[in-house]
């Protein structure tokens, strides 16, 4: 095992039993090392400890904890190897448990992929158990009363008689204790919070304004900063001329940074003032200067030269789709940003020797190793105190903003500097998910789907990210097709090929990362396939359905939504979709009204396999949240460049679903598997298809690019 972070700052009586649970004379603190950026990752983190500690998550303390390779992400991996959710041969089973083993020797803390609930579940109950177990030894070793013979309830080990020893009475003795590591998990009957509605322990903090985010914080003699880099993503700063703004109020240094420059001044909008008076000149980055260019390098780039992958290769496509009779179609889906609510930011103290980071991130550690990489200090000089985030949906599993943030600081040491991005800033330095193209063709007979052939050409996420991080891994990238060649279909011909285009803009993971497309490709074909074969779309898909999960899942969204193949009224339209993703098969059935103007989105059905609902109320949450997040982008959203720069720049160019749009939405989550899965991100890539699906059944238009509105009006 790693060793235990925590004990190396405890305070004298107190205990670090494991990794998560440090116990004082003061009380109870959880280590919740899963970043919380709104899904309500601490709270889950909190409740599966407490199920097995035998506390009140409402009445513990929380913390982060500090970057350590002992909070180890051990299921995040999973999904880059090439074998499909549905297949649980051994080679698969065993292929996915041998990623747990470069997850822990990389000490891979990271929070993403729907992967805090797989890889907590088990791993914070036993850590709780351990605890509990730990305590009633020490109470044992304190009143002599045998272990057998002791029990836990509410904080406190009870003793025969009824007497209470609060934990907190137990932490120094627990000190001399060695961890009882051989330790029984409680059955499902016994639970008190999984499975159960439960508070979230935010929730209250969240509704009153009292919840404190990255961007709140304040320090005595904080000064205020912000940057402008170069609108064309890594290019370069030719020049720069400070000088009308160096005379502006508030303002203390204008200094030149990686890329651009900062202003330091006494409050953040007069730092943002005199940044935008900087007159800048700028060079050009490596990629090309418009869309239409990029567009453009995406269909040079659909050719056997560029073919990265070919995971799904079934029966003979090139014999089945030779002659008449060939369905095609195209597809393109843009760049978009991520655009969370609360803009990059960080405060940052630096010392001689050392240097502190509050701020929201996904990747404390990355952020610790490329700091100290940068300024030759040592990784434990370097201190992330990870805060609350006002939304992400992968944003925050970038750094550059942190980065930026220690070269400001490091021009005035000793002095705490906010570094605050304006939106304009936050939206057009974005690390976007990738534009991408997809070209397909079918064939139906005797009234069933015969052939599909996809293949779709898109830039690689993970040689971006990870080229930034770390390094580029060699070899295909899964995450160009993810969404799509994993899809538990019988199709007697079948194919799905990835090809990899010159990296242009640098992207990354936006949420549901590659499905997020891939889904909407994948599934809108097959519905075209459908239709053309004469089938109902709903009860074609289920027969060409290989997985039994998958099945019940398909099944569950017809029962909810009362389908019955037949039309559901005039000017209304009904469609469906399905995609699986992060091992979750996720079905949904959108109904939609044309109206005299444009499309009205009436109402959602969802169905989803996750093995165990671990918190229904969120559950629902993040289910909803998925739809409305990729409906909203699905009609409204797209990034495109012109001079090698974003033109969207604030969310009046980059509209979500306004509150009024927002259809009924109903979710169910079924629990027929054995897996434990996460559900942040599953709920997204069906919306799109589903939604493009339906509007072909009320007007007969299919929608091949997003955003929707480019062809069609909403009301």
């Amino acid at each position: 095992p790693h060793p235990n972070p925590i004990e190396a700052d405890l305070v004298e009586g107190a205990v670090a039993i494991t990794p998560y649970v440090k116990i004082d004379q003061q009380g109870i603190t959880l280590i919740t090392p899963r970043a919380d950026k709104g899904q309500g990752a601490y709270s889950l983190q909190a409740h599966l400890l407490a199920e097995e500690l035998d506390v009140n998550p409402h009445q513990v303390n929380l913390d982060p904890g500090v970057p350590s390779p002992a909070y180890y992400n051990s299921a995040v991996l999973e999904e880059a190897v090439p074998f499909g959710a549905a297949d649980n041969s051994w080679l698969a089973e065993r292929a996915r448990g041998l990623m747990q083993v470069p997850a822990k020797l990389l000490g891979f803390q990271i929070t993403g992929g729907s992967s805090t609930v797989p890889d907590g579940f088990e791993k914070l109950r036993k850590a709780g158990a351990v605890a509990r177990e730990t305590l009633k030894l020490a109470a044992s070793k304190k009143t002599g009363v045998p272990v057998a013979q002791l029990g836990t309830q509410d904080a406190h080990v009870i003793l025969p008689d009824g007497e209470k020893i609060h934990y907190t009475q137990l932490a120094r003795v627990a000190t001399s204790i060695k961890p009882v590591q051989d330790v029984v998990l409680r059955p499902a009957t016994a639970w008190r919070y999984i499975g159960k509605a439960v508070k979230r322990t935010d929730v209250l903090p969240k509704s009153t304004g009292a919840q404190v985010y990255g961007i709140d914080l304040r320090f005595d003699n904080m000064l205020y900063a912000t940057v402008r880099a170069n609108p064309g993503m890594g290019g370069s700063m030719v020049s720069f001329d400070g000088s009308s703004a160096k005379t502006m109020r508030g303002v203390k240094k204008i200094i030149p940074i990686e890329g651009g420059i900062a202003v330091i001044a006494d409050n953040t909008w007069r730092a943002f003032k005199a940044a935008n008076a900087v007159n800048i000149e700028w060079g050009s980055p490596p990629y090309p200067a418009t869309s239409e260019e990029m567009w453009q390098q995406l269909d040079n780039s659909l050719n056997e030269d560029q073919l990265d992958n070919r995971y799904k290769d079934i029966g003979d496509v090139e014999q089945s789709l030779s002659g008449s009779s060939v369905i095609q179609a195209e597809y393109r889906i843009p760049y978009l940003a991520h655009a969370p609510l609360e803009p990059m930011n960080a405060v940052v103290l630096a010392g001689e020797d050392s240097i502190d980071i509050w701020t929201g991130t996904q990747i404390p550690r990355f952020i610790q190793q490329q700091v100290a990489k940068r300024t030759g200090l040592n990784e434990e000089h370097i201190r992330i105190h990870v805060q609350a985030m006002g939304g992400s949906f992968g944003r925050r599993l970038e750094l550059t903003y942190v980065i930026q943030s220690v070269e400001i600081a490091l021009a005035v040491k000793g002095t705490p500097i906010k570094m605050t991005w304006s939106r304009e800033e936050d939206m057009t330095h974005d690390y976007p998910r990738p534009m991408q193209k997809s070209v397909a063709r079918g064939k139906v007979k005797d009234g069933k789907v015969e052939a599909y052939d996809l293949s779709i050409v898109s830039a690689s996420v993970s040689s971006s990210w990870f080229g930034r991080l770390m390094a580029a891994p060699p070899g295909p990238d899964i995450t160009i097709v993810a969404g799509a060649w994993d899809q538990p279909y019988d199709i007697p011909h079948y194919r799905v090929s990835g090809y990899r285009a010159p990296e242009m803009v640098p992207i990354s993971s936006w949420r549901s990362v590659g499905a997020s497309g891939n889904g909407f490709f994948h599934d809108s074909f097959l519905d075209e396939l459908c239709y053309a074969a004469g089938a109902d779309p709903l009860l074609e898909r289920i027969r060409l359905c290989s997985d039994g999960l998958s099945r019940k899942v398909l099944e569950a969204v017809g029962e909810m939504s009362s389908w019955n193949g037949v039309a559901v009224g005039p000017n209304r339209g009904r469609g469906v979709a399905f995609v699986l993703s992060f091992g979750v098969p996720v079905a949904q059935v959108i109904d939609v009204t044309h109206t005299s103007r444009g499309i009205q989105i009436d109402q959602v059905f969802v169905a989803c396999e996750v093995g165990r609902v671990v918190d229904p109320i969120n559950f629902e949450a993040q289910v909803s949240g998925g739809v409305i997040w990729g409906l909203g982008h699905a009609i409204n959203c797209q990034i495109t460049y012109q001079n090698h720069a974003a033109q969207q720049t604030n969310f009046h160019q980059f509209q979500g679903m306004r509150l009024s749009q927002i259809p009924k939405i109903n979710v169910r989550g079924l629990e027929n598997g054995s897996k434990i899965r996460g559900i942040g991100e599953p709920g997204v890539p069906p919306a799109a298809p589903a939604l493009a699906n339906a509007i072909f059944s009320a007007t007969g238009k299919r929608l091949r690019e997003m955003p929707f509105n480019k062809s069609i009006d909403f009301v």
